[in-house]
């Protein structure tokens, strides 16, 4: 069934959400514009969001409530949103039209708002198991998003889903142990660090590159690959023009490990950049596995993803609304057109 079209206010709306993207989200922005149309500008409204909320509490350190408040608000928006009235902000009006066409259920927003409030208390990990409890809110939760903007509803493609949101969220804390550190805050698990010989709090109160903290790191980034493996099954139930986005969103922050891995596990002292030349190979790298393999047995759902599965396979589109617009650009001019950001 072809999808309703939207009324032009809306996709003004939804114009203003992915030019927003252009300035702070641009590895997001190129491998959202493989997609077909009817996917990443529904997509640039969530990213949008999701941006505009974790921008919101990182600012608000010296506003009022603090970013406790910040997070009770933010909730308030979102009610707003899915009852139909949003705030007068592009972002909301954006959000509240796609969550109701699309069907993306209150749970996944409010799981991703709870990631965010486990920042502000400060939360400690000192388990892979309680990190994946973190990155199922913060970025499985994108991942069930995006495969329901899809039409992905079936649970094993929810689930490879919420791994490759899981998988792209552990490599960026592999990146950024230095910056998170400098800030105050500490991803890696306290138990591994405690394995390698460092104490977790002597070590973020100076925080250093030495070889005990480049095996944490290398453990992290064996972890994150493990879940990029089990990605392709997920691939390969993706409608055919939907693939190449998804293909280029992990390939590029895969490549944000192997670049750490380059600089010899280091990502405290420097952060770790992928070139551009490299990213624009991967872009067309993305386009030539199509039809991934679902030779491979079928991987059980991360257990910190099961109840955005749930969530997510339970949920129901607007009639009409099902089937992502088929794109009018070619997948190489959308190619050409991605790596010219670069």
């Amino acid at each position: 069934m072809r999808a309703t079209p939207l009324p032009p206010d809306a996709r003004a709306d939804l114009a203003a959400c992915r030019e927003s993207l252009r300035n702070g989200s641009r590895t997001f922005l190129a491998a959202s514009m493989l997609l077909p149309r009817g996917v990443h500008e529904p997509a640039s409204a969530l990213y949008a969001f999701c941006r505009l909320a974790d921008d919101s509490v990182d600012d608000a350190g010296d506003c009022g409530s603090g970013p406790q408040g910040a997070v009770s608000r933010l909730r308030e928006r979102l009610l707003l949103a899915y009852a139909g009235t949003p705030q007068a902000h592009r972002a909301d009006r954006a959000l509240s039209v796609v969550v109701a066409r699309h069907g993306i259920p209150y749970a996944l927003f409010d799981a991703l708002l709870e990631g965010f409030g486990w920042d502000v208390q400060g939360r400690r990990y000192d388990s892979l198991e309680s990190l994946h409890d973190y990155a199922a809110r913060v970025a499985g939760t994108v991942g069930a998003m995006m495969a329901l903007l899809m039409g992905v509803r079936c649970p094993d493609g929810l689930a490879r889903a919420c791994d490759l949101g899981v998988a792209m969220q552990l490599s960026n804390i592999a990146r950024d142990v230095g910056e998170d550190a400098r800030m105050g805050r500490l991803y890696l698990p306290r138990d591994w660090m405690r394995e390698a010989g460092l104490d977790p709090e002597q070590w973020l109160a100076q925080p250093c590159f030495n070889p005990a903290i480049a095996s944490v790191v290398q453990r992290l980034l064996d972890a994150a690959d493990q879940l990029y493996r089990r990605v392709d099954a997920g691939v390969a139930r993706l409608p055919l023009a939907c693939r190449p986005g998804i293909n280029a969103a992990r390939f590029l922050y895969a490549e944000i490990g192997r670049e750490v891995a380059r600089r010899g596990m280091d990502s405290v002292s420097r952060r770790a950049r992928v070139p551009a030349s490299r990213k624009a190979w991967l872009l067309m790298r993305s386009v030539t596995l199509l039809a991934p393999s679902v030779a491979s047995p079928v991987a059980p759902v991360l257990p910190a993803n099961r109840f955005l599965v749930d969530a997510a396979a339970a949920s129901r589109p607007l009639i009409g609304s099902r089937a992502p617009a088929v794109a009018r650009r070619s997948i190489s001019h959308r190619v050409v057109c991605t790596a010219e950001l670069f």
